[in-house]
């Protein structure tokens, strides 16, 4: 009995301690809070636009850094970020870069890095990951694959299809197209007809 008298008398205290100090529910004082977890309520901080001699040019704002792209922004909505039309979710048909050499000798070098262990040098879906187990590899010469939009291959390189992951974080937007123009050289070299071929070279095809 004495024990539970105890335990009364420091419960009340306690309350009569935690209301003189921090005050009741709702009331209202001049007294800033007590915080006992500020969670970086307050915190040093740079004010934009004011001076700071901790940077040399004395300026507290910093300059964005390079390749960063505001929120809100549309750099997402053109067809060389998206291989769509802009505002739409139609593919756009062909490359919106121009082919040149230097795009597809760039282009096979990141086909080989990323593309060849699954695809094959060749495209045909024979690469070294079957000889591991891997059996369903999309043969890039299929005729379905052939009639596809520049686009739609761009899309499938970013985020992937069926068992093949996304490279968008690993083979740059750029680096993406130069595949694209590699591959369909790959394509023509296989599927072309002879008079694909200009007609003075022709002589020169075994």
């Amino acid at each position: 009995m004495r024990y539970w008298l105890s335990f009364f008398f420091v419960l009340i205290v306690a309350s009569l301690a935690v209301v003189g100090i921090a005050g009741f529910q709702g009331s209202k004082s001049r007294k800033p809070p007590i915080e006992i977890f500020p969670d970086m309520d307050r915190q040093p901080k740079l004010r934009p636009q004011a001076p700071n001699a901790f940077f040399t040019d004395g300026k507290s704002s910093r300059p964005l850094l390079v390749g960063t792209v505001a929120r809100g922004s549309h750099y997402q909505d053109t067809p060389f970020n998206t291989g769509r039309l802009p505002s739409s979710t139609n593919f756009v048909a062909e490359m919106p870069v121009g082919l040149t050499a230097k795009l597809l000798a760039r282009g096979k070098e990141r086909y080989q890095i990323s593309c060849v262990p699954c695809h094959g040098a060749l495209a045909d879906g024979n690469g070294i990951t079957k000889k591991y187990g891997m059996a369903v590899v999309a043969n890039l010469h299929d005729k379905r694959i052939v009639s596809m939009t520049d686009g739609e291959i761009f899309n499938t390189i970013t985020s992937g299809k069926n068992l093949m992951g996304g490279y968008g974080a690993n083979v740059t937007v750029e680096d993406r197209w130069a595949i694209i123009g590699y591959l369909r050289t790959l394509q023509l070299a296989r599927l072309g007809l002879v008079n694909d071929v200009p007609a003075e070279l022709r002589a020169g095809l075994k």
